[in-house]
């Protein structure tokens, strides 16, 4: 079952936090100069915080985001996302299974699922997805054992399901555009965001750039 007020311009701007890049600033600071850019949807992700420390960030970073009306979704953990009653959560073909993130979530919220075929995403869909997160479209240094997903499939997938898409994966100002005709919904950004020294500007402009692409036909 879909979030029925699931909004897909959610999903234009897409900021997938990374404190690789922080330089001494807080994950805070620099996800709200994102917002302040126009990121219409938060991820927050963290791979090697401990869970305690990972549910302290998230509640701040959820503060921030209900201040600036977007949704706040946790990446991968079920317990933090639980815990800080956040907007929804994402997860990998390698983790929770989607239909059982649904039954453990409930209908109130958003469930996201990471996707590289049309299989993928169908079986995604059916078990009650509301979004799919598919890449990497480009080659990334973020996640570097991400599968790459070509044009053609992520246009396939696009087509095969009724839910949104955000493409993902090393998508930045010089070849965002070579997305367009995709039929997706938006991107989902780390880097081309939050490794750039005006993150509020880099934002700016990666949301026209989105906007542009989404709009466009190939």
């Amino acid at each position: 079952m879909v979030l029925k007020d699931f909004d897909k311009k959610a999903l234009v701007l897409y900021a997938v936090t990374d404190r690789a890049w922080l330089a001494g600033r807080t994950l805070a600071h620099d996800i709200e100069e994102a917002l302040r850019g126009g990121a219409t949807m938060i991820q927050l992700r963290e791979k090697e915080l401990c869970c305690e420390d990972f549910l302290a960030e998230a509640f701040e970073i959820k503060a921030l985001c209900e201040n600036y009306g977007v949704p706040f979704i946790i990446n991968d953990s079920m317990e933090v996302a639980l815990a800080c009653d956040a907007d929804g959560i994402h997860v990998g073909q390698s983790d929770m299974e989607a239909l059982k993130v649904r039954e453990r979530l409930g209908h109130g919220k958003i469930v996201g699922v990471s996707a590289q075929t049309v299989e993928q995403a169908l079986l995604a869909e059916k078990s009650g997805a509301d979004y799919l997160g598919v890449g990497a479209v480009f080659t990334t240094s973020t996640k570097k054992n991400a599968d790459f997903v070509p044009y053609d499939t992520l246009k396939a997938i696009c087509a095969a399901v009724s839910i949104p898409v955000v493409a993902i994966g090393g998508i930045y100002a010089h070849n965002i555009e070579s997305l367009s005709g995709s039929g997706i919904d938006g991107v989902a950004l780390v880097s081309s965001v939050f490794a750039e020294k005006d993150i509020k500007a880099a934002a700016e402009r990666m949301r026209e750039l989105s906007e542009r692409t989404i709009n466009a036909r190939r």
